[in-house]
């Protein structure tokens, strides 16, 4: 029997795998059962994860092809900005914002079945995670050791092997199914109401279309230092009626004094008062690298100032070129 099916056969054959939908594969600062990987499922519950060793790996890996984008946290409401998220998007190969998380973080005490909190000496958790916990360890386990991890995952990983020098982690409860570990304490964050947002980033592509409740992000690099340049470039915001909900300055590595500008605002650039803004940025700024329009996971609307509608800027340049062309 011949090994080469007839036509009618190949395309018969072929069809389901042409009309299966692309599983897409996602970044994340792994190993299993960080918090990143938990953002993952909730933004993209069908999608393969790859877990990642640093967070400019998971980036990388969107840059590179090896995955289709990637899941990593931009800011935390107690810690504040993820710098080397920021550092990424600044100085790596463009990639775009198209989502975003606003995720309740909540830790637990994670450690082997049997153990118990006064035999607890010594814990391991990453320095964000042991930073927002102090009080607990400060209250409960007061002569522990503390150890930092590079993940909360990686510290319930690390108690998880077998002869392991830690007695517990401080982690998501999700990596206790993980690493075969049980809750000694749950809840246990300073401020029960902590939300780290994590963004989907990708190549560059098509926007997100405009929802009425977006966010646009991007990073400004002065063109040169001097009296009120940073002042010039609120001013592209202020007089559009523009509100930014992020500003967060970096240093340049050029010398002291010398910083760079995230911005996070409301709307899309597909709205006519953001693209005026971008456009007058890109005249003053020595770069601007535009970071993407996407919809805002609080669905907050912004309050549009009177005169700054897309149907506002419309008008006038309409009587624009009705003064430069004498009609009027």
């Amino acid at each position: 029997m011949s090994n080469v099916p007839s036509q009618e056969g190949s395309q018969s054959s072929q069809a389901p795998d042409e009309q299966t939908a692309h599983t897409p594969t996602l970044a994340y600062l792994g190993p299993e059962g960080t918090f990143a990987e938990a953002a993952l499922r909730i933004m993209a519950p069908d999608a393969r994860g790859l877990p990642c060793v640093n967070i400019p790996a998971a980036m990388e890996a969107a840059r590179s092809g090896e995955a289709d984008g990637a899941v990593v946290p931009l800011e935390n409401s107690l810690e504040g900005a993820i710098t080397v998220t920021l550092d990424e998007f600044a100085w790596g190969e463009h990639l775009l914002i198209t989502g975003e998380l606003l995720m309740p973080v909540q830790f637990s005490l994670l450690a082997r079945e049997g153990t118990e909190l006064p035999h607890i000496k010594r814990v391991i958790s990453h320095p964000a995670a042991i930073t927002q916990c102090r009080n607990f360890l400060a209250r409960e386990l007061p002569d522990a050791v503390v150890i930092a991890a590079a993940s909360t995952a990686g510290a319930a990983r690390e108690v998880g092997e077998p002869g392991s020098p830690y007695d517990a982690a401080i982690a998501d409860p999700i990596a206790a199914e993980h690493y075969g570990l049980i809750e000694v304490a749950s809840n246990i964050g300073d401020r029960s109401d902590t939300v780290t947002r994590f963004v989907r980033v990708g190549k560059p592509g098509p926007l997100p279309e405009p929802t009425g409740a977006d966010r646009t992000s991007m990073v400004a690099f002065l063109k040169d230092d001097h009296p009120g340049a940073l002042l010039e470039m609120l001013s592209e915001f202020m007089v559009r009626g523009i509100n930014l909900t992020r500003i967060e300055s970096r240093p340049t590595g050029d010398g002291i004094g010398r910083y760079f500008f995230h911005f996070d605002c409301e709307g899309h650039i597909a709205d006519a008062r953001v693209g005026d803004a971008l456009a007058g940025l890109h005249r003053i700024c020595g770069e601007l690298r535009f970071l993407g329009s996407y919809p805002r996971a609080d669905a907050v609307a912004p309050q549009i100032k009177p005169g700054t509608t897309n149907e506002d800027f419309a008008e006038a340049a309409r009587w624009l070129e009705g003064m430069r062309s004498g009609r009027i």
